[in-house]
């Protein structure tokens, strides 16, 4: 055996060799004047990597996308424009020599996310083939022979990593789905065979998986992005997962907002873990700072997460003690101590980098041991799972909850994309939800607090704590799946994960002493709310009296300033927009808090509710339509009930169709703009941009709010032109208006204000109502998911398609939408939800239809 002392002579002599060689022969292996081995390499090489000669590495060109996830696919405005780039390799350096040898070259190809089997004999990775579209999983021996594909098909296989059991855990946008605030895939996690063989998803997750990594006790350690009711930028931490999907169990960070915690790896001999904690929400390619995270504390303990680096620009890190890392930046390899010193062990040629060629992934090549096998739990004959609830009561952020307050559970599912096209939300919500809401139903809660149910398999499951006359105690902001056959459990509401159940003095829990509850539906309420067809008439039958256009002048709703009609504006009708800036509903409003105190969030802390029990001007509501209400509320008050709504029926829209941005090129617009410059910029110069843009601004306070402020949703009825509040709020009343305007140097006695315009004949006032008229023509054209003949945007049919929801022979045309106006868009996107579903395997081994 090599004492340490003859080791270290003869890493010195390697090295010296090898600097020789590289000067007085330099034509002999070109790239390895590249290396630059120093002293942290030379103190790690008889240290913690004593037993690493080589390490193996991906090359490939830098993304032009900024977001950390958006590397493969396409996008969805067109399937020509591709997430990913080229010039792929998969490499192998020798550390001792600088030799490297390069493995796998394609420069029309893209290579990404090696990982070395146990035995150190072959390399697992991500490949995509130079003329091909799909990423799929590949082996090849270290020496680059025997090239292996092990997975195919029109879809893209990431991030790739062996299991103790022999099987592969893996990322892949299999799930059919795209990002719910991007105009990208998602990728979630999935497992196969070795040999590619038997994929299937251990994940229901509507976004983004990444960096599936196992721990040595055998779960998988990986990156979890999610947003249920809140802040879509914010909550992308880390989680676990049992091999075959069961238990999934947060791991850290879930409760911190504000950093994407990703590519983490456990450190040999200890129980923390190397991680990249990339800023904010996440850089291209991963960069971040490299940080050390101790879980003994819990999750939620925020001294547990040490930065090692203070720079933000490192990637990729493979630990091997807390004090010794291999990790990546920009072009070059470095070896990093636990004080985020660095040295720069290889550098890419000039030409690759001028290329935008970057290095990525470093791993050893050695045999490594293999982790705990944990015995899989799964029943995948099974179309669903169970669940227990220790005590509804045990939690934290329950002040002022009191034992017997909690009925039952709500239990709602969150509903994936099938596209998307932007980073915001519009039209699903203004500010708030971006993703759709199905209501499953609800369960009781026994008298001890303790609840136990039979829950659908692979389906991203929430619950809302609800009290004996429906209304929300405490809601989720999270979702949790069961796998096929799967019983688990949490402890209670928000619990803390450091704290052990407690025994009340009782054997046994009151819900296991029975079969599990299924789930009951909500009689009369649909699955899947949509605004116009199931909230608008309760509106219209019980406050356009008050609230409507054509409200008395004592009672109108310019008293209130609150308009409750459903006439459409440029991306909502009136009332839900008057809803939502009015804070007549409590929801997440896509903010980065959650574990929010009892009764903050959802019906109970909605002033809608108490507007309809007869206090307000003695207008109630049936029960029915209070639970109509209700249940809108607790499935995120959506306004559409279908993604086919995105990018349709939005004039000036974040997300509007490219075909559709027509309203700047109106003739109309230039005259209207003038007018509306002459006659009301000069009480409104602050808040009606000119020309005319219906441009948008989610996070405006209520018009009301701001002296001269009224936002383009309101302003323009694109129903009826004629009762646009541009035009009212000037208007005459002898003329039917609203005469709320005075003209520009014109005195008025005390709330006897004159009129901007006396009449409609008004040069000035028709070309405002020309616009307007402009604009409701336009919406005609190119319609909203709520009016006659809608047809969704091309892209949604050709994913539908894709998915083999809609026939393959549907003509679509590319100009308009489809030419098909006959899609039922919900049955649609209830074919497409019910087609993710898990279908239990059979006796013979296959999935049931």
């Amino acid at each position: 055996m090599v004492t340490r002392r003859r080791q270290t002579r003869c890493v010195f002599f390697i090295i010296l060799c090898g600097t020789l060689i590289a000067v007085l022969v330099p034509g002999l292996a070109s790239e390895a004047k590249n290396v630059r081995p120093l002293r942290l390499l030379e103190q790690f090489l008889t240290g913690p990597m004593a037993c690493v000669d080589e390490i193996i590495f991906a090359c490939r060109q830098l993304n032009y996308d900024p977001h950390w996830y958006a590397n493969f696919g396409y996008y969805a405005d067109s399937a020509e424009r591709k997430a990913y780039r080229a010039m792929g390799r998969l490499c192998k350096l020798n550390l001792r020599t600088g030799q490297v040898t390069v493995l796998l070259d394609d420069s029309e190809g893209t290579v990404r996310d090696p990982q070395v089997h146990y035995d150190g004999s072959k390399i697992l990775f991500s490949y995509r083939k130079g003329g091909t579209e799909n990423f799929h999983l590949y082996e090849i021996n270290a020496d680059g022979s025997g090239l292996k594909q092990l997975t195919d098909g029109p879809y893209d296989d990431i991030e790739p990593t062996y299991l103790p059991d022999g099987a592969i855990v893996f990322c892949s946008n299999r799930c059919h789905r795209w990002v719910g605030c991007w105009l990208t895939h998602v990728a979630i996690l999935y497992r196969c065979d070795a040999n590619g063989n038997n994929i299937r998803p251990i994940s229901s997750n509507s976004e983004q998986e990444n960096t599936p990594w196992p721990l040595p006790d055998g779960r998988v350690l990986y990156q979890r992005w999610e947003y249920v009711d809140r802040s879509q930028v914010h909550y992308h931490h880390l989680w676990t997962v049992n091999p075959d999907g069961t238990g999934q169990m947060v791991y850290y960070g879930n409760l911190h907002p504000g950093t994407v915690m990703i590519d983490a790896k456990p450190i040999p001999n200890t129980e923390k873990v190397a991680a990249v904690f990339s800023p904010g929400h996440g850089r291209r390619e991963h960069n971040g700072h490299i940080t050390i995270v101790t879980p003994k504390a819990g999750p939620d303990e925020k001294a547990s997460a040490r930065l090692v680096t203070k720079g933000s620009n490192y990637r990729d890190p493979y630990p091997f003690s807390e004090d010794c890392f291999l990790v990546a930046q920009g072009p070059k390899l470095l070896v990093m101590n636990g004080r985020g010193e660095t040295n720069e062990i290889y550098q890419l040629p000039p030409e690759l980098i001028q290329a935008g060629v970057q290095c990525h992934e470093p791993r050893p090549l050695r045999p490594r041991p293999r982790e705990r096998i944990i015995p899989p739990r799964v029943d995948l004959t099974k179309a669903t799972g169970r669940l227990v609830l220790m005590d509804v009561y045990n939690g934290r952020r329950m002040e002022g909850v009191k034992r017997g307050d909690i009925k039952k559970l709500l239990v709602l599912e969150t509903l994936p994309a099938p596209i998307h096209y932007t980073g915001g939300m519009e039209p699903v919500s203004h500010g708030g939800t971006f993703m759709l809401e199905r209501i499953l139903g609800t369960v009781p809660i026994e008298p001890d607090g303790s609840a136990y149910m039979e829950v659908p398999a692979m389906r991203s499951l929430f619950f809302v704590a609800m009290d004996e006359n429906n209304n929300s105690v405490k809601r989720m902001q999270s979702f949790l799946m069961v796998s096929p056959g799967e019983t688990t459990g949490c402890v209670g509401c928000h619990e803390q994960r450091t704290r052990t159940p407690v025994n009340r003095g009782q054997n046994t829990l009151q819900a296991v002493r029975r079969p599990p509850s299924k789930i009951t539906p909500i009689r009369g309420i649909p699955e899947v709310f949509d605004f116009p067809r199931d909230i608008q008439p309760i509106l219209d039958k019980h406050c356009l009296r008050c609230h409507g256009y054509e409200a008395t002048e004592d009672d109108g709703p310019r008293a209130g300033n609150v308009l409750l009609s459903g006439d459409r504006g440029p991306l909502y009708s009136h009332s839900y927009y008057t809803l939502t800036v009015r804070r007549q509903f409590a929801d997440g409003r896509n903010q980065p808090k959650s574990n929010l105190p009892p009764r903050s969030i959802g019906s109970s802390a909605s002033s809608l509710m108490k507007k309809l029990d007869g206090s307000h001007y003695s207008v109630k509501a049936t029960p029915h339509e209070q639970d109509m209400i209700r249940y809108w509320i607790e499935a995120g008050a959506p306004y559409p009930g279908t993604y086919a709504a995105l990018g349709c029926g939005m004039i000036g829209g974040y997300g509007e169709n490219k075909q559709d941005q027509s309203d700047h090129q109106w003739p109309s617009t230039i005259a209207a703009a003038e007018a509306i410059k002459s006659r009301c910029a000069h009480c409104h110069d602050r808040f009606l941009p000119l020309p005319l843009a219906m441009s948008d601004n989610r996070n405006v306070p209520p018009w009301h709010g701001q002296p001269g402020y009224v936002p383009r949703h309101l302003m323009f009825n694109l129903t009826r032109p004629g009762k646009s509040l541009i035009l009212l709020a000037p208007l005459s009343s002898e003329a039917g208006g609203y005469g709320l305007c005075r003209p520009k140097g014109k005195a008025a006695e005390p709330n006897e204000p004159l009129p901007v315009f006396a009449d409609t004949n008004d040069p000035d006032y028709q070309k405002i109502l020309a616009l307007c008229s402009a604009g409701k023509k336009h919406l005609e054209h190119i319609k909203r998911f709520d009016m006659p003949d809608f047809r969704p945007r091309q892209s949604y049919v050709r994913e539908m398609i894709r998915y083999g929801i809609l026939p393959k022979d549907l003509a679509a045309d590319t100009t308009l939408r489809s030419t098909s106006a006959d899609i039922d868009v919900y049955a649609t996107d209830r074919a497409y939800w019910r087609s993710l579903w898990y279908q239990p395997v059979t006796q013979t081994g296959s999935q049931s239809n």
